[in-house]
């Protein structure tokens, strides 16, 4: 099977001939470090809005040839956004919201754009860029064409939601303003209903709605108002992805259990990350939702690949197969991300793991 066929046919619940595996995301200072054991001349690990274009597209070119000499067997793109540097650290994304950079690179929202329930009269929201949004797509395509599952990233409604609106602003607003939550959330889908007709014009295999609902204890809002306020736009999304032939997949952090029933009626291809310390066991996960929905994940990256042994990874590994490869439906990857505290042996040896325990 080529790479691409092999993801596929997992998302489509059937054995290929190994279980695929799959990097969600990597950061600057990760591709930086992992990279150093494939080629050399790598700029200095930092984030990417203090890299000089030569340095960008080193660590893009880095990224791909991790994939090439490791044989994973998806490569993830996301949207670039728009930024308007404010100092070091802050910047304003094209939806208006403030966000900061951390040490590492990581941006985090500060500061919203949407501060009173009025200011949804004035807010416009921004128009769909497809060469900017695509620009990684296309390379990526340019790179791997169908050889490798092209997936691409999207916001789902809740993280954009309370990106532009404030975590807490958002929560309250489904108690003391419903319109207006629903008014934002139309706002976003309308952006991804576009965005998502360019993914599927530039060759995009899989979707992923990045969404986070849950904490490691449970879900942040209830069971009905996820019902009432997120499932039926991301419903839409997930339809519109399922129309143009895409592979559908949701990811949230967390403890997803309460609401795991309504997001398998939503009808998603995969979950992804099932994350351990979330409540997310993978062998109950798999008895559960077996035959139901792909899983993608697992391998925790909290612990695990920070601070284990290769032998405990290569172990995880192993575990991990056990639990949920068996009839397909299974793609291996981390817990979350590949982040900067995830020791370079630690994701090497989960990768080697994979292709010596994978075979069906």
């Amino acid at each position: 099977m080529t790479p691409r066929e092999r993801i596929l046919t997992a998302l489509s619940l059937r054995e290929p001939d190994r279980v695929p595996v799959w990097v969600h995301a990597m950061n600057e200072i990760s591709i930086i470090n992992i990279g150093k054991h494939f080629t050399e001349g790598l700029p200095e690990p930092k984030p990417i809005n203090l890299m000089d274009q030569e340095e960008q597209m080193k660590l893009i070119e880095t990224a791909y040839l991790i994939h090439e000499e490791l044989e994973i067997d998806g490569i993830t793109s996301l949207p670039l956004g728009e930024e308007t540097p404010l100092d070091e650290k802050r910047y304003r994304d094209e939806w208006g919201a403030v966000l900061e950079r951390n040490q590492f690179g990581l941006a985090f929202p500060v500061e919203a754009v949407i501060k009173t329930p009025e200011d949804i009269r004035r807010y416009q929201p921004p128009t769909p860029n497809r060469d900017r949004d695509l620009f990684l797509l296309d390379m990526a395509q340019a790179r791997f064409g169908n050889r490798l599952a092209q997936f691409f990233m999207i916001d789902g409604v809740f993280t954009r939601g309370w990106e532009i609106r404030g975590m807490e602003n958002l929560l309250m607003d489904m108690i003391d303003h419903p319109d207006l939550v629903h008014h934002i959330f139309q706002l976003v889908l309308d952006y991804n209903l576009e965005v998502i007709g360019f993914v599927a014009k530039a060759g995009a295999d899989v979707i992923i709605i990045e969404d986070d609902f849950a904490s490691n204890k449970s879900t942040i809002m209830s069971p009905a108002f996820f019902k009432e306020f997120i499932m039926p736009y991301n419903q839409r999304l997930l339809d519109r992805g399922h129309e143009l032939g895409l592979k559908v997949v949701h990811h949230s952090d967390g403890n997803l259990w309460p609401i795991l029933d309504a997001m398998l009626d939503m009808g998603y291809d995969g979950l992804n990350p099932l994350q351990p310390q979330g409540g997310m066991d993978l062998k109950k996960v798999k008895d559960y939702c077996g035959g139901k929905i792909c899983l993608l994940g697992n391998i925790d990256c909290g612990d695990l690949l920070c601070f284990g042994t290769g032998e405990e990874v290569e172990a995880a590994v192993i575990n991990a197969i056990i639990a949920a490869a068996p009839g397909g439906g299974y793609i291996l990857c981390d817990s979350n991300t590949i982040h900067p505290g995830v020791k370079p042996e630690n994701f090497l040896a989960m990768i080697k793991a994979a292709k010596k325990h994978g075979m069906y």
